[in-house]
């Protein structure tokens, strides 16, 4: 078999080398890195995703899971890679415009250590005026702004309405006690360095000027130092961003999936290819996965984590790196080596990097040994390698967050995006523009930024003072909103009743405007607010003094957990207010605000939050598509597409959407579908939320179960809706009986919640199958396999794979539609309900006060009231998870298994043959061999004795 390589040494033929034949904008090419003879569905697979990248523009895929389709993408991406080169150095040959792909470096990054930023050369100020906009996501010509007419350069003014009490009452204290310091204070103000104690002053903040007439998103802050003024961003060692002349990159495929052990396996099947020593891939992934320094591995938590290893970034041998003065206008920045001991040897960095280019596609795991074999950082240093990679491989968030991209210097101008398991994208990419702050979080807040200015007061510039006053006035307002006791509802209509009219209900959710107006702190500015929390380092010097001051035995800020009252880090609770702050720069119509009130929790103390919920994604999908030269979206089953397009790319029609579907590899006797709607007494079987918990319709569960274990062998998987369901399920079955006589055919395990006890859990489970003797049970010498309790949205439903014998079975136990009750839920459903509309839902009848008291029914409710999107919507989250699910027993050519749909609701009504069945939601190769309706349960029996026993006949259960 010939490489990619030795093909790519004709560069004059490549495309006649490629393209057999040309038909209706597609082609036939060739793909000689395939490992294995291909299926017909995976060259058409191939064939249709070179058309795509070829063409330009947004694609989906749709590939049942077990069809390869990891494989496929593989080996046509990246014959499409070296073919474009191929293409891009004739044109550079004959003198022609290149047009590859242009890459902007981020070398600036706070979230690099000093020998990363040391690869790009230092170009000090350049390009600061062609910087793009900092602040809010940008879709439109009215990119990144709000349309409040109340967010104008206000900082420092009352109320506009008058009835600015909270915000004026304040500023006018402060401003009192600032005149009672004396003559005192200004002695001090001219002096700070006499007045500072040595150890304070590490913690005192820089004079702070706020331009007047800065633009919201793009003016510059600056501070002093010595008297002459510097920008933060040459402050921290880093070169402008968006600079002329910076370094180029080449054209590049991201290849995204959600989970680290899904991008682990990815990098597995490139290595069944020629390309994976053809082309230089590199793996990135979480500082949790990557860390190798037992200091910090030790906290556990991600977020502590990555906010430990940040700090060891900043703090170096000499504490902090100090800006000298050279006069003359000239400041220089002394050297200062990382704090963190796998990053001291820059050698040892640079060895990391050679041997990673000589040992070609690595997953995490190998990337983690690499680094401890050598005792430096992989984290570092497989980012290190992004910017000379053809294939760079990264989690979701890595790629689909904007902070993430800038942080890690990943540019997709001209590139190719590849999204895998993207049937839930939509809601992903929202979720993680979600920000929210617990009520312990904001008193930790407020806390250390009033210590901090009463240490500082005298000693702060009118800037920072008037900036750290008016984060306290935001953190006062959002504690009176939670602590605020009276359930009254509140009103937020044009009458802007505030807290001390209206009362905020035990969870309420109201647009932005809304929420800032009830308020009272409608007249800030967050845009410029939130410039001054990046540009001005409080965070950092506020959380500092905390810590110092809280315990003197602390060494960093993770050492101190209670500080204040909050269980988590200051850090982090202040970064979640910062986020917090940044939603609230977001257009008034993108999301909502969600008010949870404050409720005394087990441990006696005061519960609620502030989450603002991000509703539409059209715009931040729109920085990924507008940049990118092609985004294929990739998964088992991504139907129905019309609701992703809506939400992600409206702007494409649904006729110009390239779209491609194929059946699965396995014949159609290697699967059984049916839909069950009696149980072996012949109790009708209704999992609907009025009748599940009934004892008859658990009991008649069990009896199902019980019949299935005797004539299913090895391994069944049953789905529960949730972990509090299947619970009370396993409860009823213990007490009854029932659950004894099921573990006499095969041993019984469940899903823990942890995930991190989900891999040893599944290990006895296989173990269980392969050696029956193994399973401590009543009876281990008569069983014939296992069975698995599973849940629906779990880690098992979504990226585990019951091939062979772990998956004979799938019971798929009712429909597991999501909770109503659930506020976010409910507005995401109101939302999509007026997409394409242009006006908002809200003559919906139902009161705020009726859904959010968490009442199912009032859910319900906006159900019954919504017209086709809601509902629509609604059901699709429900057979997502339901394709999902059942998808994880088919996992190859040989496999074979029956799926159980036990419900009345999936049987198909012969006299409403017009009504739409929901079981037109299956898969299409599910869908066409399901058996739609039996009259009883013996049928169903007499059909998977026939199915298991033709199956074992036909030597079926042979795998390759």
């Amino acid at each position: 078999m010939s490489s990619p390589a030795a093909e790519a040494e004709q560069p004059v033929e490549v495309e006649e080398m490629r393209k057999e034949g040309v038909g209706g904008g597609g082609g036939d090419w060739k793909f000689p890195a395939f490992p294995y003879e291909p299926y017909s569905i995976q060259v058409d697979f191939m064939n249709a995703l070179y058309s795509s990248l070829e063409r330009g523009g947004i694609s989906m895929f749709e590939s049942p899971t077990g069809t390869g389709k990891t494989l496929s993408i593989i080996c046509s991406a990246l014959q499409w890679l070296v073919d474009r080169k191929e293409q891009q150095k004739i044109k550079v040959t004959v003198g022609s415009d290149s047009n590859g792909a242009q890459s902007v470096s981020n070398p600036g990054s706070d979230d690099e250590p000093d020998w990363m930023r040391n690869f790009v050369n230092n170009k000090e100020n350049q390009g600061e005026d062609k910087k793009k906009e900092k602040f809010g996501v940008g879709f439109g010509k009215n990119s990144g702004r709000r349309n409040r007419e109340s967010n104008r350069d206000l900082l420092s003014r009352d109320d506009k309405r008058g009835n600015g009490e909270s915000y004026g009452e304040f500023i006018s204290k402060s401003a009192e006690k600032e005149r009672s310091l004396t003559m005192k204070k200004c002695e001090n103000m001219q002096s700070k360095e006499v007045a500072v104690e040595s150890d304070d002053e590490e913690f005192l903040l820089e004079e702070y000027e706020s331009e007047e007439g800065e633009s919201v998103s793009g003016g510059r802050s600056k501070r002093k130092v010595g008297g002459v003024s510097i920008s933060s961003s040459s402050d921290e060692g880093e070169v402008a961003k968006g600079s002329d002349n910076e370094e180029e990159e080449g054209l590049k495929i991201y290849f995204c999936s959600r989970t680290h052990s899904q991008l682990s396996q990815f990098v597995k099947e490139l290595r069944k290819t020629a390309f994976a020593d053809e082309i230089s891939a590199v793996c990135l992934g979480s500082r949790k996965n990557f860390c190798i320094n037992e200091g910090v591995l030790k906290l556990t938590n991600s977020t502590r984590i990555n906010e430990r290893c940040l700090e060891l970034q900043q703090k170096k041998k000499n504490d902090v790196s100090k800006i000298k003065n050279l006069g003359a206008g000239r400041m220089r920045r002394t050297k200062a080596v990382s704090g963190c001991p796998m990053l001291r040897k820059h050698k040892l960095q640079r060895e990391f990097k050679e041997q990673l280019s000589q040992q070609g596609a690595l997953d995490i795991e190998e990337l983690v040994n690499l680094g401890i074999s050598l005792g430096t950082c992989p984290y570092y240093g497989a980012r290190s390698m992004v910017p000379a990679a053809d294939l760079v491989v990264l989690p979701y968030q890595s790629l689909l967050s904007k902070s993430s991209r800038e942080s890690l210097g990943l540019t997709l101008k001209n590139n190719v995006v590849i999204i895998d398991e993207a049937h839930n994208l939509a809601d992903s990419l929202i979720s993680m523009y979600d920000a929210k702050m617990t009520l312990s979080q904001l008193e930790d807040v407020h806390c250390h930024l009033e210590m901090y200015l009463e240490r500082f007061f005298n000693l702060l510039g009118p800037g920072n003072r008037r900036y750290i006053q008016t984060l306290m006035v935001i953190t006062r307002a959002f504690l009176g909103a939670l602590n605020e006791m009276n359930r009254d509802n509140l009103h937020t209509s044009e009458n802007g009743d505030n807290l001390s009219a209206g009362k905020i209900t035990i969870a309420s959710s109201m647009a932005i405007n809304d929420f800032l107006f009830t308020l009272n702190i409608d007249n800030i500015n967050f845009v410029k607010l939130q410039h001054y929390l990046k540009e001005s380092n409080i965070i950092h010097k506020v959380c500092g003094y905390g810590n110092k001051m809280a315990t003197p035995r602390a060494s960093s800020t993770f050492d101190d957990t209670e500080s204040c009252g909050e269980d988590m880090s200051t850090l982090s609770n202040f970064r979640a207010f910062a986020d917090m702050l940044l939603s609230l720069t977001n257009k008034n119509t993108d999301g909502r605000i969600i008010v949870s009130k404050a409720k005394t929790t087990l441990s006696g103390r005061q519960g609620g939050y502030i989450k603002y919920v991000m509703l539409t994604g059209e715009k931040i999908f729109s920085e990924i598509a507008d940049q990118a030269h092609a985004v294929i979206l990739a998964g088992g089953t991504l139907q129905p597409i019309e609701e992703t397009r809506e939400r992600l790319f409206p702007w494409l029609s649904l006729e110009m959407l390239n779209f491609f579907c194929c059946s699965h590899i396995v014949p159609p006797e290697s699967i059984l579908p049916v839909a069950v709607s009696q149980g072996p007494s012949g109790q009708v079987l209704d999992f609907s939320y009025r009748t599940r918990s009934s004892l008859a319709m658990i009991e008649e569960l069990g009896l199902l179960l019980c019949n299935l274990v005797s004539v299913v062998p090895e391994g069944i998987v049953v789905f529960f809706s949730s972990f509090e369901y299947e619970e009370q399920v396993y409860n009823a079955w213990k007490g009854s009986g029932i659950l004894d006589r099921i573990r006499k055919k095969k041993c019984v395990f469940r899903e823990p919640r942890k995930n991190a006890d989900v891999e040893l859990v599944l290990k006895k489970y296989k173990e269980s199958i392969n050696n029956i003797a193994q399973c401590n049970s009543i009876d281990a010498a008569s069983q014939n396999g296992a069975l698995f309790l599973a849940v629906v949205g779990g880690k098992v439903s979504e990226g585990i794979n019951f091939s062979d014998g772990m998956g004979r079975c799938i019971v798929m136990v009712g429909m597991p539609y999501p909770n109503p009750s659930d506020v976010e839920l409910m507005e995401r459903v109101k939302h999509i309900e007026g997409l394409g509309d242009g006006n908002s839902i809200s003559n919906l009848s139902l009161s705020g006060d009726e859904l959010y008291m968490g009442d199912v029914q009032a859910g319900f409710n906006i159900l019954r009231s919504c017209g086709h999107r809601g509902k629509e919507y609604y059901e699709n989250l429900c057979f997502k998870a339901v394709n999902q699910s059942i998808g994880r027993a088919i996992r190859h050519a040989d496999d074979y298994a029956a799926i159980l749909l036990v419900d009345k609701r999936y049987v198909s009504d012969p006299s409403k043959r017009s009504k739409p069945c929901p079981t037109d939601k299956l898969p299409k190769w599910i869908e066409d061999r399901l058996v739609p309706r039996t009259n009883n349960y013996g049928e169903v029996h007499r059909l998977l004795h026939q199915f298991f026993k033709f199956n074992k006949r036909r030597g079926g259960h042979k795998t390759k």
